[in-house]
């Protein structure tokens, strides 16, 4: 689809010219591929946007507001939101190095979202490895897609309240976090100062390469300089840090892998035929 192509690369020049601020929300789906993620709340439902993982992390709205108004123009009731987003996705990785797919289209969208769902389904920095690994369990996905998909932390910023933890008190022990290592401390603590005021401030999920998608995220794991608790757990459980020594040593396995993993994604609780709709605007049902 041209018109998402071109409509990305309008908003990246933008960005780029501002402050580099990049769409983040492929990743933060509850219920399946159904653009749920992207209705507002109304008096029936409290939406997705606002639930713990996606509040202030799943960005990126006004990107697809922007090409879901372009291709109404072009071509109105005929792309839906849930195959923009997918779309979306493939293309924000390819512009920033990483690897292309094909995106099979026909979803239709959703006609409601839920807070709680999220909440319950979606995982958590602060989660254990193994509550993790049943959430895509969960969505028919395994724990390769675990590893796999945790390297779209190559791309992107997490909020100090995200790992702070891991800095000054972890588990209560007055010391930093034993399993990250004590270079990457001098660095954190500078953007995150213990205090509640530095809990908004952006810290590089992928310090070396934050705006490239790359495998440096899994470099990083195996130099225990992971920011997330959750992302550096993928290390401390033998069923998962082969794989990621794996992906450190070799970008292309990680990217011919991301790929089929991204379209694993992409097809969960996909609406078709007759079911739901296609929105007029990806913030509201018809």
């Amino acid at each position: 689809m041209l018109l998402v192509l071109n409509t990305i690369l309008k908003i990246r020049q933008r960005e780029s010219a501002a402050d580099g601020t990049h769409a983040n929300i492929s990743g933060h789906v509850s219920e399946g591929c159904d653009a749920s993620i992207l209705l507002d709340d109304t008096n029936d439902f409290k939406g997705e946007k606002n639930a713990l993982p996606n509040r202030n992390s799943a960005r990126g709205y006004e990107v697809i507001d922007s090409i879901k108004a372009d291709v109404e123009k072009a071509c109105p009731l005929t792309i839906s939101c849930a195959d923009i987003l997918a779309l979306a996705a493939r293309e924000a990785v390819a512009l920033s190095g990483g690897p292309y797919w094909q995106v099979q289209l026909g979803r239709r969208d959703g006609l409601t979202a839920s807070e709680s769902a999220a909440n319950a389904q979606l995982p958590s920095p602060f989660e254990p490895l193994d509550n993790i690994v049943a959430k895509f369990l969960a969505k028919g996905l395994d724990i390769k897609d675990v590893v796999v998909l945790s390297g779209a932390h190559t791309i992107g910023f997490a909020q100090c309240i995200a790992f702070k933890n891991r800095l000054f008190n972890y588990k209560g022990s007055g010391q930093p976090d034993p399993a990250l290592d004590s270079s990457a401390l001098p660095d954190l603590k500078t953007i995150c100062p213990n205090q509640d005021s530095s809990n908004s401030n952006l810290a590089p999920l992928d310090s070396p390469s934050a705006y490239r998608f790359d495998n440096v995220y899994y470099t990083n794991l195996v130099r225990r300089t992971g920011l997330l608790e959750s992302d550096q757990a993928l290390m401390g459980d033998p069923r998962t840090a082969a794989l990621v020594k794996a992906y450190s040593m070799n970008p292309y396995l990680f990217y011919n892998d991301f790929a089929t993993s991204m379209v694993k994604m992409s097809n969960i609780g996909i609406l078709t035929g007759k079911d739901g709709q296609i929105r007029k605007s990806c913030r509201f049902v018809n």
